[in-house]
C-alpha cells in the first residue's frame, strides 16, 4: 500500500486551501442572520439585488454610502447561485478567510523549503477561533482583512532584493484596489504603513522607488476609482461623505459608538486566538517583518476611540506564523491545535442554540399575509433583515420623529438613514415617517402593517401574529377616515 507521503504527492500542491475552504464553509450556514450587522449588510446586498441597482447600495430604498460595494456584489453573485439564505449573505467573508489564507500560503511557502512547513503553518491558521468565526460573520472586516494579508504578502514577493517582480507588485496593488472597494481608505493605508517604513528602515531605495512603479499604480486606479468617481458623478457630495465622514472623522471623532481603551486590541488578540497563543511571549520575541506588520495593525487602530474586534483581523496572517515557529516541535502542539478546532467547532451550534435569533418568523408571518397594494412599517428597531426576510418587492417605512433625531449627533441606526436621505430626499420622504405622515397614511388605501415589538406597539395596533423578537400588527383603518 502507498504511504500517506505518497498520496499527498499525488495530490495538487494547492490542496491545503481546498481543504481550508470546505473547512470555513461546512458549518457557515448552520445559524440564524447575526442582528443587526449580518442583517444590515445582507439586507443592502439583497435590496440590490432585488431592485436590479448593482452600482449604488441602498438601504431601506436609501443611498448608504458606509462602507463600498465589494462585499454586496460577492453576496450578491452568491444568492444567485443560492437565493438569500444565510449561507449566501456570508459569502464575503468567507471569501475574505480564504484569501487570507491564500496569502498565508504563499509566504510560507516562500520562507520554508519543506512544503509541509506551509501545510502545518495553514492549519495554525484555520484554527484560530477569531479567524475562523469571523469568516463565517456577515461584514466588510474579513473581506477587507484578506486583500490587505494578500496585497502584503504580494509586495513582500514582489520586492525580493535579487529578483523584483512587476507581475507580483501589479498583483499587491491590485489587492489594495480591492480592499479599498471592500472597506475604503484602510486598503491601501495599511499596506503601505507596513511595507514603505520597513523598506525605508532597511535603507532599501531602489526597492521603494519600484514599489511604486507607474504600471503598479495603474492597475490600482483602474481598479479602485471607476466606482467612486461614478457615485461622486451621481451625488456630487459623496467625496465629503465616504472620504471626510466616513473616514477621517470616524478615525478622529468620539461620537461614534463602540469606545473602548487603549489596550482594547493587546487583549482581543490573544483571547481570539486560544489556545494556541498561549506561546504568544515566544512567539513575539521573533523579531522581523512578521513582528512589524502586526504592531503596525495594533497601533493604527488603537488610536482612535471606536473599536470593534475585527479591526484586529489584518495582524492573523502574521500572528500564524509567528505561532507556527513557536509551537514547531514543541511538546503538546498538537493537543493545541486539536484544542483550537474543537472551539471552532462548537462555537457555531453554541451561537446558533444560544444566540439572539433573527427575523425570520415574522417575516414568513408577513409573507402569507401580503396583498397587493399593502403597505409595511416598521419602528422603535431596525429590522434590517425584514425585507429579505419578508421577500418584500418595495422597503418598507419606518417610523419616528426624524424632525428630532436630525438635531441630535451621536451614531446610530436612525443617523444611517438620515444621512442617506441626504442623496434622495424625495424617497427619504416616502420611507421615513413621521406621526404626522402617519396619521395620513393610515386613512390611505389598502392594509397598513406594522412589525414592532410589544414595547413599541402604536396604539390601536392589532397583533396578527408574535415572533422571537418581534410582532405583526395590523393598523385599521381609523374610523374618521373618509
Amino acid at each position: 500500500m502507498s504511504s500517506p507521503a505518497a498520496a499527498s504527492r499525488r495530490l495538487p500542491s494547492w490542496w491545503p486551501l481546498l481543504l481550508l475552504a470546505l473547512w470555513l464553509v461546512a458549518l457557515a450556514g448552520w445559524r440564524q442572520v447575526a442582528l443587526p450587522d449580518e442583517g444590515r449588510y445582507g439586507g443592502v446586498a439583497y435590496e440590490m439585488l432585488s431592485d436590479g441597482q448593482w452600482l449604488t447600495p441602498t438601504l431601506f430604498g436609501l443611498p448608504y454610502f458606509h462602507k463600498p460595494p465589494l462585499m454586496y456584489w460577492v453576496d450578491i453573485a452568491a444568492m444567485k447561485l443560492l437565493g438569500p439564505t444565510p449561507l449566501a449573505l456570508r459569502a464575503a467573508p468567507l471569501l475574505g478567510a480564504w484569501l487570507m489564507g491564500l496569502a498565508l500560503w504563499i509566504a510560507a511557502r516562500a520562507r520554508y523549503p519543506a512544503e509541509g512547513d506551509a501545510r502545518r503553518a495553514l492549519a495554525v491558521l484555520a484554527v484560530l477561533p477569531l479567524f475562523y468565526l469571523a469568516g463565517q460573520y456577515a461584514n466588510h472586516d474579513m473581506l477587507v482583512a484578506g486583500w490587505i494579508s494578500l496585497a502584503i504578502v504580494s509586495a513582500q514577493r514582489a520586492l525580493v532584493p535579487e529578483r523584483p517582480s512587476l507581475a507580483w507588485l501589479c498583483g499587491a496593488w491590485a489587492a489594495m484596489g480591492l480592499a479599498l472597494l471592500s472597506k475604503g481608505l484602510i486598503g491601501a493605508v495599511l499596506p503601505g504603513l507596513v511595507v514603505l517604513p520597513w523598506l525605508l528602515w532597511q535603507r532599501r531605495w531602489a526597492a521603494l522607488r519600484f514599489a511604486l512603479h507607474p504600471l503598479a499604480i495603474a492597475v490600482f486606479a483602474a481598479i479602485a476609482l471607476p466606482w467612486l468617481l461614478a457615485m461622486q458623478s451621481r451625488h456630487p457630495d459623496f467625496f465629503d461623505y465616504f472620504i471626510v465622514e466616513q473616514h477621517f472623522r470616524r478615525y478622529t471623532g468620539t461620537h461614534f459608538n463602540n469606545a473602548q481603551p487603549w489596550w482594547f486590541f493587546l487583549a482581543v488578540l490573544p483571547l481570539g486566538t486560544l489556545p494556541l497563543s498561549l506561546r504568544l511571549p515566544g512567539a513575539l520575541r521573533r523579531m522581523g517583518f512578521e513582528l512589524w506588520w502586526i504592531v503596525v495593525i495594533l497601533a493604527f487602530f488603537s488610536l482612535p476611540r471606536s473599536k470593534l474586534v475585527g479591526y484586529v483581523l489584518p495582524a492573523l496572517v502574521p500572528l500564524a506564523l509567528l505561532l507556527y515557529e513557536a509551537w514547531r516541535g514543541r511538546r503538546g502542539a498538537g493537543a493545541a491545535w486539536l484544542a483550537g478546532a474543537l472551539i471552532c467547532v462548537a462555537a457555531v451550534p453554541a451561537i446558533a442554540r444560544w444566540g439572539r435569533p433573527d427575523h425570520a418568523d415574522v417575516g414568513a408571518a408577513l409573507q402569507a399575509h401580503l396583498t397587493p397594494g399593502d403597505r409595511v412599517l416598521i419602528t422603535g428597531e431596525p429590522f434590517f433583515d425584514l425585507r429579505l426576510q419578508a421577500r418584500l418587492a418595495t422597503p418598507p417605512a419606518v417610523l419616528a420623529d426624524w424632525d428630532a433625531l436630525r438635531t441630535q449627533g451621536g451614531d446610530s441606526w436612525q443617523r444611517e438613514l438620515t444621512d442617506a436621505a441626504r442623496f434622495d430626499p424625495a424617497h427619504g420622504d416616502r420611507v421615513l415617517w413621521t406621526p404626522q405622515r402617519l396619521a395620513r397614511e393610515r386613512c390611505a388605501p389598502g392594509r397598513l402593517w406594522l412589525v414592532a415589538t410589544p414595547a413599541d406597539a402604536l396604539p390601536g395596533a392589532l397583533p396578527v401574529f408574535t415572533g422571537r423578537r418581534a410582532t405583526l400588527f395590523e393598523l385599521p383603518r381609523p374610523a374618521g377616515c373618509p
